[in-house]
């Protein structure tokens, strides 16, 4: 039998390591997928950690129900190697990006569509092993997504980084005030969300991030306007400029400081999205929040049906693509400490 190579967690809070095992043979409605690409995700990283921050030092333990060794990454696309019985042998040599965020097509939420809520859930690289391999067996064939004539670093990230800027801007289309939008964080999904709010809405985009070489970036891909959310006065200038704040705000960073700086922008009717998982705890005074008359919605990841809309866009040519950077599976460990220093501008795509 074939062996598969996996960068590995094989202890919480420490370096992956690379394991080899028996590959996989698909049962059922299984594809397994030899993998091409695989991004690399902030979300990784709090899974290597094995904690969630809360705030005010409370940590949520997300290591329970895991098995070491494991395999993260959830930004696949690659070849159809070997399907299950029940799966046409003719999709054997396709080219395919992988969804991830898989239910356990039971449940309520399963039914209604929404796998991505589902408390039962089977997500690659979160909770089953993902995309830091040669190989990922995929549950069902249903998750697979062709991609041409997209790039297929393109086609791995649109499966988490892309679906979920792109469902957190759904939610603010078609509202009935709509004079202006800002993005928070322009990691990797932050830089999605500006290529695809450009397709999305009709007015500028205005983007906010601490790092000088992220905004230069988001300016040169289409940005309007850029913001340094520390410095001085800041607040009281963008309230200036934008006559009284922002209708529609995407926190892509979702920590303590990005959320204060959000409210504080907001304009009064406005809505604030929460895509971003860097953690602590938000609060905010009832008055305030019932005074300006906004909204907060958090969002995670999209869901199937979104991600297939996503790539029909994508596949159209609407959409441009946004900074990525190539660099070989076996170094993940060392991008993943870069990701963590902040060091990384767009996002890291590992080639096998």
């Amino acid at each position: 039998m074939a062996l598969m190579r996996r960068q590995s967690l094989v202890k919480f809070d420490a370096p992956l390591c690379e394991t080899i095992v028996d590959t996989p043979k698909p049962q059922g409605r299984e594809v397994l997928v030899r993998i091409e690409r695989c991004g690399l995700c902030h979300s990784d990283l709090h899974i290597q950690d094995g904690y969630a921050d809360l705030g005010g030092g409370k940590k949520l333990d997300t290591t329970r129900g895991m098995t070491l060794p494991f395999t993260l990454g959830h930004e696949i696309a690659g070849v159809v190697d070997e399907v299950g019985p029940d799966v046409p042998a003719g999709l054997v040599g396709s080219k395919k990006a992988v969804f991830p965020w898989i239910g356990c097509g039971q449940c309520r939420d399963c039914k209604n569509g929404d796998e991505n809520l589902c408390v039962k859930q089977r997500f690659l690289g979160v909770s089953i092993d993902g995309g830091f391999a040669t190989h990922v067996l995929v549950p069902d064939a249903k998750y697979l997504l062709d991609y041409d004539p997209l790039p297929v670093n393109q086609a791995a990230t649109l499966m988490c980084s892309g679906v979920t800027a792109y469902g957190a801007l759904k939610r603010l289309v078609d509202r009935p005030r709509q004079r202006n939008l800002l993005l928070i964080g322009l990691g990797g999904v932050g830089m999605m969300g500006l290529s695809f709010a450009q397709a999305m809405f009709k007015q500028p985009i205005t983007v906010a991030d601490l790092s000088p070489a992220a905004r230069d970036t988001a300016l040169k891909n289409g940005a309007a306007v850029a913001y340094d959310p520390a410095e001085p006065e800041v607040i009281r200038r963008i309230l200036k400029e934008t006559d009284g704040g922002f209708d529609e705000i995407v926190d892509f960073a979702g920590n303590e400081k990005s959320m204060a700086f959000a409210v504080a922008v907001a304009a009064r009717g406005g809505k604030i999205v929460v895509s971003g998982l860097m953690g602590g705890q938000f609060t905010l005074p009832m008055v305030q929040w019932v005074y300006k008359r906004m909204t907060i919605e958090g969002f995670m990841v999209g869901t199937l049906a979104e991600a297939q809309e996503l790539m029909a866009l994508a596949r159209a040519g609407k959409i441009k693509p946004t900074p990525m950077r190539e660099e070989p599976m076996g170094d993940v460990q060392k991008w993943i400490d870069e990701l963590r220093a902040g060091k990384v501008v767009g996002r890291i795509v590992l080639k096998n």
